[in-house]
């Protein structure tokens, strides 16, 4: 990377300027304490490191300090400046050109990381209830998880994905409940679900279970005797739906782990049991409480009730040993807000059963609010499209998953559903795949016979397929020079790609991922609104190609790490 390679000058340079007692009283340096930054203003350099800081040290004033450190620095082609207490570059062209050529080089694999430490990861998201259809909250979960995902594994983690399936507990006996009301429905019985909302809290009564019923009686006659058959008939339904719309939705889970099947194993015994043996719980009104206040929770928890059933924890601390018990280095947990208070209780089961809760990663995600002609509407109205079904089915896959992806994961995000649909700059998503398709017409427009369709002449492309996939293959410093400082805005962005990547995936974030392709974008638009790419000066032009072809492998890179189409014509 450009930055860090500025910095290695300078860090090597403080080191040889000690050595000659050029910085004073300075009599060492340790690598790390200085960062590169992007000056605001771009005609002070391209970037700028702080040395400041060296001045306790030194008992110098840092101009001189900067100064002093300059004489140790091979230039080459690259400027630096001394502002105050900065040290300003401008870079030379020979980064610049290494750049596109690495871009060359790399292809798909450009901006991914060297020598870094990698793990192998469990990543669990969306872990929906089997009662109904995803709601928007967990199309938020579904991209955010599955871009992840692929930025890991692009950093070079070894990335398992999977979905816990809540499939035991009180919900799946409400699911059958209620497919029984609706299947009485179907045989002309004049029945409803209860109008009492204390009662009415005992089933689901959406409209989704009425195809559910009438593919029961399909095969069955009516109800039968034990509703348990209606609660698996209709799990097992919903979650055939739910899968199928998870790949309409690219994405792709590696396992669906059953709960129902921790319970059966018996590993959710054996964790309370080994609970018990190590004195981590005590009985209080005929219920078992694990201490988790002694590892940082602030209280309590019950593990399992009075009644002898289990809580919802119970089963969360069996499933995460159960992770650790099957090789992963790291988990990583996409929840929803709402389960925060669950964080400090599952880490302190970890710590009580003997296992490393650093390990644990939880991101924490906020709501997502649906926007429509201006207006928000509220979770809870199904007459307003609220399934993320529906939401696809009005703006698309790729709308969707760029949208959910775009904010950060602790801000709630505004789902602006007509801005989503418009073929308009406003629309981020379409502005991104709208460069993307720009360089691709470009390309062709080189390659292409023009066609006069008023007199039926044809003028010849301006280059052959053959010298145009040269550019890439068998690029020289000659090709890429003349467009070089017209273009140094837009180089410069495209090699803070391997930045963004590694910043990312160090820090879980994918809405970087959004806004670094919208920034491109925007410099790929204004360098070809500046810059004739098509024009008789055929090494010029050759030279705008060879640019014009870095900004669509990498929109590409980028866009498919974000499982976003990038199309070639809009």
């Amino acid at each position: 990377m450009i930055k860090d390679y500025f910095l290695n000058k300078i860090e090597n340079a403080i080191e040889k300027a000690i050595l000659d007692k050029k910085l004073g009283e300075m009599t060492e340096y340790t690598k790390g304490s200085l960062t590169t930054e992007r000056p605001k203003n771009t005609d002070f350099g391209d970037f700028a490191i702080n040395i400041s800081s060296l001045a306790r040290y030194a008992r110098m004033a840092p101009p001189q300090i900067a100064n002093n450190i300059l004489e140790y620095i091979d230039k080459e082609d690259n400027e630096y400046t001394v502002i105050a207490g900065f040290i300003n570059f401008k870079t030379g062209n020979t980064l610049l050109m290494n750049t596109i050529k690495e871009i060359f080089d790399k292809k798909e694999n450009f901006g991914k990381p060297e020598n870094v430490s990698t793990e192998k990861i469990l990543l669990e998201y969306i872990s929906a209830n089997p009662t109904g259809p995803f709601h928007i909250g967990h199309g938020r979960w579904a991209a955010m998880g599955s871009a992840l995902a692929n930025l890991l594994k692009f950093y070079g983690h070894e990335v398992y994905q999977e979905f816990y399936i809540n499939d035991a507990g009180s919900q799946i006996k409400k699911l059958g409940n209620s497919l029984a009301i609706r299947i009485r429905q179907e045989l002309g019985e004049k029945v409803d679900f209860p109008e009492d909302e204390i009662e009415r809290k005992n089933y689901y009564p959406g409209e989704y279970l009425i195809p559910v019923a009438k593919d029961w009686l399909k095969t069955h006659k009516g109800l039968p005797e034990k509703v348990e058959e209606l609660c698996d008939f209709a799990k097992e339904y919903e979650e055939r739906l739910q899968q199928e719309l998870l790949k309409t939705f690219r994405v792709y889970f590696d396992n669906f782990y059953s709960e129902l099947d921790l319970h059966k194993s018996g590993k959710v015994d054996e964790c309370v049991q080994k609970l018990k043996a190590s004195g981590k719980i005590y009985q209080q009104d005929g219920a078992d409480w694990f201490r988790s206040s002694d590892y940082g929770d602030e209280k309590d928890r019950v593990i399992r009730k009075a009644d002898g059933s289990n809580t919802y924890l119970t089963a969360d601390i069996a499933y995460h040993i159960d992770k650790v018990d099957r090789g992963f280095d790291r988990l990583i947990n996409i929840w929803g807000a709402d389960h925060h208070g669950y964080v400090a209780r599952v880490k302190a089961s970890m710590e009580a059963l003997g296992y490393d809760s650093t390990k644990l990663e939880i991101l924490l995600g906020q709501l997502v609010n649906l926007v429509i002609n201006g207006n928000e509407v509220r979770m809870g109205k199904r007459k307003n499209m609220v399934t993320l079904d529906d939401l696809i089915e009005e703006v698309g896959v790729d709308a969707t998953r760029f949208w959910m992806c775009m904010r950060n994961i602790d801000t709630t995000l505004d789902f602006d559903i007509e801005l989503a649909k418009t073929n308009s700059d406003e629309n981020p998503v379409f502005y991104v795949q709208y460069a993307h398709a720009r360089a691709c017409s470009i390309l062709r427009n080189a390659i292409e016979d023009k066609l006069n369709s008023q007199t039926g002449d044809i003028t010849p492309a301006l280059m052959t397929k053959s010298e145009l996939e040269e550019l890439e293959n068998h690029y020289t410093a000659e090709t890429l020079l003349p467009t070089i400082n017209s273009a140094k805005k837009l180089i410069l962005k495209l090699e803070e790609y391997k930045t963004m990547i590694k910043t990312s995936a160090e820090t879980r974030q994918v809405y970087t991922i959004c806004r670094y392709v919208q920034e491109l974008a925007a410099e790929f638009h204004s360098f070809y609104n500046s810059n004739r790419v098509i024009c008789e000066d055929k090494l010029l032009m050759k030279s705008r190609l060879a640019l014009v072809l870095a900004v669509k492998r990498v929109l590409k890179n980028a866009l498919d790490l974000l499982a976003v189409t990038a199309p070639e014509k809009m």
